[in-house]
């Protein structure tokens, strides 16, 4: 951790909160990162819900984070369906429609199909309506791949299993826009040097994984998802393994002192 720190990305769910329950200290953690010069950027895989409805839940839970903060692969997905001037077809959470409603065309046949975390989403019909649609050449984009998730009653699928029967079963392979994609973190950066850049996460794929991969260094969180020895399923292991996000802190606090 010799170099500066310049920019601090930080997970949402599972390191700071998970649902509406806050990892304790979390507030008062980030109250302390903020007195730092360091940019604080929250990246985040979220897409059970819009950028505005997110937002206003963790404000609601007492966190001071402005909504120019949050940087999320469903902002990502938009962009790459105005881009290509997708007709989408949305498997996606019904609270996180409101970022694509203004991009669907009902007179015209989708021309992509776009997954998110959608659970009551994810039964036959709907995936063969999918299904169909890529068999007629609609592209699949996958806002992320995430295996599972935690839910405060334990762990849960993510959408990732879904994503991959599509693409078996309709020969395709899905772009992938959320973490841990490179473009989704250099993009995270904004001109900022991977050495001078921080990630924290529960997740040690697609948080610390991801971000290590385009030099971001990585501390992984033993919150919300993470399961013992999970720091030994990448290469390199993550930059340093701590008990919380509170611990994090102090480790970046300590470095930048």
């Amino acid at each position: 951790m010799a170099n500066k720190i310049k920019a601090v990305f930080i997970d949402l769910s599972g390191t700071i909160h998970i649902d509406n329950t806050i990892i304790p200290g979390a507030i008062e953690a980030l109250k302390k990162l903020r007195s730092t010069n360091a940019k604080i950027k929250f990246v985040t895989n979220t897409t059970k819900e819009s950028k505005s409805s997110l937002h206003n839940r963790l404000i609601n839970l007492g966190f001071d984070i402005k909504k120019d903060e949050i940087f999320s692969s469903l902002a990502a997905a938009r962009e790459l369906v105005i881009a290509k001037k997708f007709n989408p077809f949305l498997i996606i959470d019904p609270a996180a429609m409101e970022d694509f409603e203004d991009l669907i065309k009902t007179n015209e046949e989708s021309n992509a199909v776009v997954v998110g975390l959608a659970p009551d989403k994810f039964n036959y019909e709907k995936l063969n309506e999918a299904f169909r649609l890529l068999m007629k050449g609609a592209s699949l984009i996958a806002i992320h791949e995430g295996r599972y998730y935690k839910r405060p009653d334990g762990l849960a699928l993510g959408p990732g299993g879904f994503i991959k029967l599509l693409e078996y079963s309709a020969n395709v392979k899905a772009e992938v826009v959320g973490k841990p994609t490179e473009k989704f973190f250099t993009t995270a950066l904004d001109g900022i040097s991977p050495s001078e850049a921080v990630m924290i996460g529960d997740d040690v794929r697609d948080d610390v994984g991801g971000a290590q991969a385009v030099g971001i260094r990585g501390i992984l969180v033993k919150t919300g998802k993470y399961r013992p020895d999970d720091e030994k399923l990448i290469t390199p292991p993550p930059t340093k393994v701590v008990s919380s996000f509170v611990q994090a802190v102090d480790e970046i606090m300590n470095n930048m002192s």
